[in-house]
């Protein structure tokens, strides 16, 4: 019986990350924004292959590193499981941040601004905010 599950991956060839790090670092965003909880069963090795078209040990080797982050837990025979949670704020909070991001990104692009362009802006306010303390 196939499993239809919370997070479909994806795999950006130009990214620089290699496919195992991007994997994790969609688990953990998907737990993050909370569409990701406790009980949770991640797609089977199987199921992300058929998705993306990558090989199991890249899966096997994402799926190993978040057990040992504590945040999934395989279980013999039933898949992969999530088990722990990330800090930060509720859902409800979240909520509230994307629609004001979602409204920034409007302005961004009606103002000509490309997604690396976001990006370069959003990176340039994160490093601002840090030195700021």
């Amino acid at each position: 019986m196939a499993h239809e599950s919370m997070i479909r991956f994806r795999v950006d060839d130009g990214s620089g990350l290699p496919i195992y790090r991007q994997l994790i670092d969609q688990v953990r965003q998907a737990i993050q924004l909370g569409f990701l909880r406790p009980g949770d069963q991640l797609p089977t090795v199987r199921e992300v292959v058929r998705q993306v078209a990558i090989n199991p040990n890249t899966v096997h080797r994402a799926y190993r590193d978040l057990e040992i982050q504590g945040l999934v837990k395989g279980r013999q025979g039933q898949g992969t499981f999530v088990v722990g949670t990330l800090g930060g704020p509720t859902p409800v909070a979240q909520g509230s941040l994307r629609q004001a991001m979602e409204r920034w990104v409007r302005s961004a692009r009606q103002a000509g601004l490309d997604e690396e362009g976001m990006q370069a802006i959003l990176k340039a306010a994160l490093h601002k905010v840090e030195e700021e303390g």
